[in-house]
Parts: C-alpha cells; sequence; structure tokens
C-alpha cells in the first residue's frame, strides 16, 4: 500500500521495497502492534546433559497435577513431584500433600534417601520450591537457600532456577511431565477417578516404572540384527553409591571375570557408549533458533509481553544482559516504571526491575537509534 501511494503521487524511488521495510521497521508504533518476538539462536545442551555419571546426579524437577483422592467423605487435592535424570532421562515420583516449602522438602528427602545424594536440581521459580520462604527464589540467592535447607536439617544441593516466564527453558521435564500424563490418564481411564492417598502413591510408582521402562531412541527398533534399545531401567539397576564412573578400562573380558565389579563396571560403560552413539547424538538436532541474532544490549528500549491485551503492553528499559557459555544473550534485566495510589489519592511513580527471557520482549528501540537522545528511564 505504501509503494502503491508513493507511485500514485509520482515518485519513484530507488530499491523501495527494502528503503520502505526499513523505515517502517523503525516505527515504534508499527513494532508494538505487528513486531515480532526477539529469538537467539539455540544454545548448545548444558554440561550436565552432555557427561556420564549416576542416575539423578544431575536432576530436574517440577510439580503437575492436582489429583483429586478421597479420605472417608473429603475430597482432597494431591500434587505429584517429577524428577528426571539429566542424562539417562530416568524418572522418580514423589507426592504432594499441598504446595507448601514443607511438603517439598519431606517429598525431596524421600527422594534422596532413595536415589542418593544430588548435585544439582533444575527447576522453575515455583513458590513452593523454598519460594514460600525466600521470596524470589533466585540464582543469587543460594546462601539463604542453603541456610534455609540446613535449618530443615537437609544438605545443600545446588540450585538452578530457570528465568521467570521461561518455560521453554524447562522442556526436558515439561516433556516429561506430558509422558506421565499420558500414562495417568490411560490408568484413572481404566481405574476411575476417585483415589485414596495409598492408592495414588501406588499408581505414581507404576507410572514412573512404565516411562522408565521406554526405548531412548527408536531408530533400530525393528532391526532383529541390533541390540536391545536401551532405558532408563537399563542405568537404575546399576546405581553405587559412588557419584562418579569408576576409573579405568573394562573391556568386554571382564564379562567372564570372576571380579563381579568389573563385570558391572563393563555393562555400566557400555551403556554410556550406546547412550552417546543412540541417545546422545539425537539431542543435537535444531528445528528452530538455528541462526544467530543481533544480542540486546543495555540501553535496548522493548516490549514487554505478558497477559495483559497486546495493546497495554509495557515499555522498559534493558539494564543489563546475561551472556551464555556462547556469548548470545537469552535472558535480560528491565526495569519498567510502574504507578500506585499513596494513602492520600495521590499518584506515585516508581521503578521496578525484573528478569525476563528476550522471547517475551519485542525490540522497539535499539540503543543505536536512541544514541542522540538522553539517557532516561522509560
Amino acid at each position: 500500500m505504501t509503494t502503491n501511494q508513493l507511485r500514485s503521487s509520482g515518485f519513484w524511488v530507488i530499491s523501495w521495497s527494502s528503503t520502505i521495510s526499513r523505515f517502517i521497521n523503525k516505527c515504534v508504533t508499527c513494532r508494538r502492534l505487528r513486531g515480532e518476538s526477539q529469538w537467539q539462536k539455540m544454545s548448545n545442551l548444558p554440561k550436565d546433559r552432555v557427561e556420564p555419571s549416576p542416575p539423578f546426579t544431575y536432576s530436574c524437577m517440577d510439580v503437575f497435577g492436582p489429583w483429586v483422592i478421597k479420605d472417608g467423605r473429603r475430597e482432597l487435592k494431591r500434587y505429584g513431584l517429577l524428577f528426571s535424570c539429566m542424562a539417562s532421562r530416568a524418572v522418580h515420583i514423589e507426592t504432594l500433600n499441598s504446595m507448601t516449602s514443607d511438603s517439598f522438602i519431606n517429598a525431596l528427602r524421600r527422594f534422596l534417601s532413595i536415589r542418593g545424594p544430588v548435585r544439582q536440581l533444575r527447576s522453575d521459580r515455583g513458590t513452593n520450591f523454598i519460594g514460600a520462604e525466600l521470596g524470589e527464589g533466585s540464582a543469587a540467592h543460594h546462601d539463604q537457600i542453603r541456610k534455609f535447607l540446613l535449618n530443615k536439617d537437609c544438605d545443600y544441593i545446588h540450585f538452578k532456577f530457570n528465568v521467570p516466564s521461561a518455560s521453554h527453558m524447562g522442556g526436558m521435564w515439561e516433556r516429561q511431565i506430558r509422558t506421565i500424563r499420558r500414562v495417568l490418564e490411560a490408568l484413572l481411564y481404566k481405574a476411575g477417578q476417585q483415589l485414596d492417598d495409598e492408592s495414588l502413591r501406588t499408581l505414581m510408582n507404576e507410572a514412573a516404572a512404565i516411562v522408565n521402562s521406554r526405548p531412548l531412541t527408536i531408530e533400530n527398533l525393528n532391526d532383529p540384527t541390533h541390540p536391545e534399545p536401551l532405558t532408563p531401567n537399563h542405568r537404575l539397576t546399576m546405581k553405587t553409591s559412588v557419584l562418579l564412573p569408576s576409573p579405568g578400562q573394562f573391556p568386554v573380558e571382564d564379562l567372564y571375570s570372576r571380579k563381579r565389579w568389573r563385570r558391572v563396571q563393563h555393562l555400566a560403560n557400555e551403556f554410556w557408549k550406546r547412550w552417546k552413539h543412540e541417545f546422545l547424538q539425537r539431542l543435537q538436532s535444531r528445528q528452530k533458533w538455528i541462526y544467530p541474532q543481533r544480542n540486546a544490549h543495555v540501553g535496548d528500549i522493548v516490549i514487554a509481553k505478558d497477559e495483559n491485551p497486546r495493546n497495554q503492553w509495557t515499555l522498559a528499559r534493558v539494564v543489563d544482559v546475561y551472556p551464555s557459555s556462547d556469548n548470545h544473550v537469552r535472558k535480560v534485566k528491565l526495569v519498567m516504571s510502574d504507578s500506585k495510589l499513596d494513602s492520600r489519592g495521590k499518584r506515585i511513580s516508581q521503578q521496578r526491575y525484573l528478569e525476563r527471557p528476550i522471547h517475551k520482549l519485542i525490540l522497539s528501540v535499539t540503543q543505536e537509534d536512541q544514541g542522540r537522545f538522553p539517557n532516561k528511564e522509560p
């Protein structure tokens, strides 16, 4: 329409398609109404997903539910707490009576008592994950989290929280919850919707056993000459109290050794060899976010997406960036204006700081474009 209007007015602009596109892309109003969210090249897999380690040494967790149970004539809500191994993709499920920190601590202690020590736990920033006691659980609050766990007679575990509103960064455990839900829905369809506490715990364990018996790869599933597909249960039955694999080489002759521990170590090494060749390679595929994009810079004016209608999204300014190990920025710290009424009914403006992933932001004015303007708060 713009090109046609220019031609009707008697003008002819050289390379006007690209010129008009650049001009429209700099329009703040057009970006607010039709701008796309930012994205960045997909990052590499984290270190805890590509290194062999005993099951649940590096884990992630999330809550799903609720499920309705019967206690006499009362109907109560129960929740499931999913722990997933970052390497072997094994799952462990505990039940929660409520969405409180105390209930989570009890479930965490049960998990550690069965699966052994854990070095790192990834999760979102749910308030029940220590957040109810510490405000917003942030990666910068490790000292407070450590004190909280020690007061509860728990061992300190390194918690790694995702950025707020970044559910795609927890795709690993979100996908596991989807698998668990499929199994539970199929079982509940036959068993009925009303269960008691004991029946629900049994059902959760049965669902975990089913998911842990699934094959990790399906490429050679129909090949009769190929070995049996790998499943998380192949690794769960060989877990020891040692956090790291035993050093040394364990050739195939160790299968016939009189030293049983060498047989076990050979089988464990065979698991990780097949895991690298059959499963790990499939994790390297990228369906989207293939090419690197412009990194967010301090001073960029962006539009923060939220649950409000698009024309009510607020402007914010980037005050800090957090580059990943590959020097690509995927999360930033924003400052935006926030006004409220005081006791006299007078509106007071104040600043509000928050962290967000770039996928929830629309670039409005770049730092380069606003270099000639004074640096003011949005």
